[in-house]
């Protein structure tokens, strides 16, 4: 098995990526592979909408010149997925929501590649911004039917200098009890699959209120 993980900070080895790697301590504890992607230095554009990655069916956005599709690609193969971004104006990153957005929308339109996925979202800010964070990174894992482990508190690290968080001795049991209840949930996914027969994937009805 295998999660691959998304830093959405600019920063290489910033707070973000020590958060990430923390969860990633124990997954590799219970013999899981992991790896780390750096998106947040990168020039990405957002989406524009186009429906091009629906109506091609490729799994592919059709916006050139970035790492997008090869992501995509990644995330279809790995069994779990962590998406971490740091807090910019009680917000995710402006580069990580360009490569959510387009990501995701892909998926879903093609034919919900990460359905059934674990997913689980990390978040390192300074002071404050962390939740509402948190919450728009899980509506991304919620929206595409992904599974989503939990830990005994939000999942929200404190720190400002780069490895500050490692001194936030709350945040770190946070990502440590992530990092096994993850790799017990995907392990319980990967042994069930044999025995529980998954629910069909419904076509999505969509319900417009002006007419």
């Amino acid at each position: 098995m295998k999660v691959v993980a998304f830093n959405g900070s600019p920063n290489k080895e910033g707070n973000t990526y020590h958060a990430i790697k923390m969860v990633m301590n124990e997954l590799e504890k219970e013999g899981i592979e992991t790896e780390i992607i750096h998106v947040g230095n990168k020039s990405i554009r957002g989406c524009i909408a186009c429906y091009q990655c629906a109506k091609n069916k490729d799994e592919k956005c059709v916006l050139p010149g970035d790492e997008v599709n090869e992501w995509i690609q990644k995330m279809k193969e790995a069994d779990g997925i962590i998406l971490g971004s740091p807090v910019h104006y009680a917000s995710m990153g402006g580069t990580m929501k360009s490569f959510l957005d387009r990501a995701f929308f892909v998926a879903g339109n093609n034919g919900g590649i990460l359905r059934h996925k674990v997913g689980a979202s990390v978040v390192a800010v300074r002071r404050t911004g962390g939740m509402p964070t948190f919450n728009q990174l899980n509506n991304y894992i919620n929206y595409s039917e992904m599974l989503v482990p939990t830990s005994n508190y939000w999942n929200v690290i404190h720190g400002t200098s780069p490895g500050e968080v490692l001194q936030d001795k709350e945040g770190v049991q946070i990502m440590r009890v992530l990092g096994k209840n993850m790799a017990w949930l995907m392990k319980l996914v990967e042994n069930g699959k044999a025995n529980v027969k998954a629910p069909e994937i419904e076509k999505k009805i969509l319900m417009n209120f002006i007419h």
